[in-house]
């Protein structure tokens, strides 16, 4: 049985990341011993050595403080592009198309050593791998319990609600979403924020958390905790390497 999280957001720079780095890092102070995965990283960085490095990846293992070995990065981010575009885009300009099948097998031998595996989407369910897949063909393959990060503000129930529907229909256990302010808001629209939270509950998609602006990870923490994710990546199902 494989145990873990797949977070997807509604946009990119939703602050997916961040949020992928708080729930490895709450996962591990209560004993588990997870660890972050980007399968799909675009706008990778070269280091020193010239090796492309996964920043997205980076930031999660550095919340959690976490430095594992080359090997196991490479499993932790198995498709790493250099340009900054959409993953299907990034993937045919390098003549590297992405197998799901490959990144499910690197996630289960991940997942295999490890205690859990939180998996980071590129950007919306979606978004192009390929001519043919998408994010949620991901998803579905990997069959984890998804987590959805999505803004605060105004524009989010119509996000939330639409990617709730696409993974629903694709069989998927939608676990909720984190309502994250990714950008200092203004105070003067909190009632809107306020409702949209209750206004996604009312229509079925729970909310694990909201997350108001903040730098430092021990108000992350706080933020999310009142979150049982022991009790989420244990919804996770079976997955054959």
């Amino acid at each position: 049985m494989i145990h873990g999280l797949f977070v997807t957001g509604t946009d990119t720079g939703v602050g997916k990341s961040r949020i992928v780095g708080g729930l490895v890092r709450r996962l591990r102070a209560a004993g588990v011993d997870a660890v972050p995965m980007k399968p799909v990283q675009t706008g990778a960085v070269r280091d020193g050595a010239g090796r492309l490095v996964a920043p997205d990846l980076e930031e999660a293992l550095a919340a959690a403080a976490l430095d594992p070995g080359e090997s196991e990065r490479e499993e932790l981010a198995p498709y790493r592009f250099e340009p900054a575009c959409s993953p299907h885009l990034a993937a045919r300009l390098a003549e590297r198309p992405i197998d799901l099948e490959t990144i499910a097998a690197c996630a289960a031998r991940v997942a295999a050593r490890r205690g859990a595996v939180v998996v980071e989407g590129a950007g919306g369910v979606l978004v192009p791998l390929g001519p043919t897949t998408t994010m949620l063909d991901l998803a579905a393959t990997l069959g984890l319990p998804v987590v959805v990060v999505a803004r605060a503000e105004l524009g989010t129930l119509n996000h939330v609600l639409l990617t709730a529907d696409a993974l629903r229909r694709r069989a998927l256990d939608v676990a909720g979403a984190v309502l994250n302010e990714a950008a200092p808001a203004d105070e003067a629209s909190r009632w809107i924020r306020d409702d949209n939270a209750r206004t996604l509950a009312d229509r079925g998609v729970r909310i694990l958390a909201r997350v108001p602006f903040c730098l430092e990870p021990a108000a992350l923490d706080a933020a999310l905790g009142n979150l049982d994710v022991v009790s989420l990546v244990r919804r996770g199902r079976r997955m054959e390497p």
